[in-house]
C-alpha cells in the first residue's frame, strides 16, 4: 500500500478509534465536525484518497458506505513479552507559536515499548519532532521526539492540536464552562484560545530525548 499523508493518517485513525469505541463507522458529519472541514465534500475527498491507496473499500450496494481493509491490531500479547510496536515518524510540530504548515507523509519509522510509553497497542500512534521551547517546563525540549496517541484528551493532558488551522504542542486545559484552551509550559509564551476551532489530534504519551 502507498504511504499516507499526515492528515490521511489522522482521518483513518479517527475512523478506527470511533469504530473501536462505538462499534460503528462515524458519519460524514461526525468526521467533518471532528476535523473542522468546511463540508462533507472534504470528507469524501479524504475517503477517496484512502480508497485509492487501498486502506478502505466501498461496500457493494450501499451508497457512501465503506469498510476498513486492514484489521485493528490485537491487544493480546504473551505475558512475558515486550510489547514493541512500530509507529510512523512524521515531520515537526511547533512547540512555540502555532505553525500553519502541515507536515507531509511519513519520513521514517520508530520502534517503541508500548508499555513504557503508556500507549495502547490497539490505538493508532505516531511520532513528531518537537520544534520550539514552549514546553520546556514539562520536560519537552527543542529537538525531542514526542509519541502521540490518537484518543480523547483529559484536562491537563499535553496534546498535539490544530487551533484555528495551525498546529502546536501544548497542555490542554478544560474549563468549567466547557470552553477549552491551550497552555504553554514556559512563561515566555501566551495561553492560546481558539477563535473558531480547536481540534485535538492526539495526546502526548512519551518523550524521546534528543542528545
Amino acid at each position: 500500500m502507498k504511504a499516507l499523508t499526515y492528515r490521511q493518517e489522522e482521518v483513518l485513525g479517527y475512523i478506527q478509534l470511533h469504530m473501536r469505541e462505538n462499534g460503528t463507522w462515524p458519519s460524514f458529519r461526525e468526521i467533518e465536525r471532528h476535523f473542522g472541514f468546511k463540508s462533507t465534500n472534504a470528507v469524501m475527498g479524504h475517503l477517496r484518497a484512502l480508497e485509492k491507496k487501498g486502506y478502505i473499500s466501498r461496500v457493494a450496494g450501499q451508497a457512501r458506505t465503506f469498510r476498513i481493509n486492514c484489521e485493528l491490531e490485537d491487544d493480546s500479547i504473551p505475558a512475558n513479552a515486550i510489547n514493541v510496536i512500530d509507529i510512523p515518524l512524521y515531520g515537526a510540530i511547533a512547540a512555540g507559536y502555532p505553525d500553519g504548515v502541515e507536515t507531509g507523509g511519513e519520513i521514517g519509522r520508530m520502534q517503541i515499548d508500548a508499555e513504557t510509553a503508556g500507549i495502547r497497542h490497539s490505538r493508532r500512534s505516531f511520532a513528531l519532532r518537537v520544534r520550539g521551547e514552549s514546553m520546556v517546563n514539562a520536560g519537552i525540549h527543542d529537538g525531542d521526539t514526542v509519541i502521540i496517541e490518537q484518543c480523547l484528551p483529559r484536562d491537563r493532558d499535553i496534546v498535539a492540536a490544530l487551533i484555528d488551522g495551525e498546529t502546536t504542542l501544548k497542555r490542554f486545559i478544560q474549563r468549567s464552562d466547557d470552553s477549552p484552551y491551550l497552555k504553554a509550559e514556559n512563561p515566555d509564551y501566551p495561553e492560546l484560545y481558539p477563535v473558531s476551532e480547536l481540534v485535538i489530534q492526539g495526546v502526548a504519551r512519551a518523550v524521546v530525548r534528543h542528545l
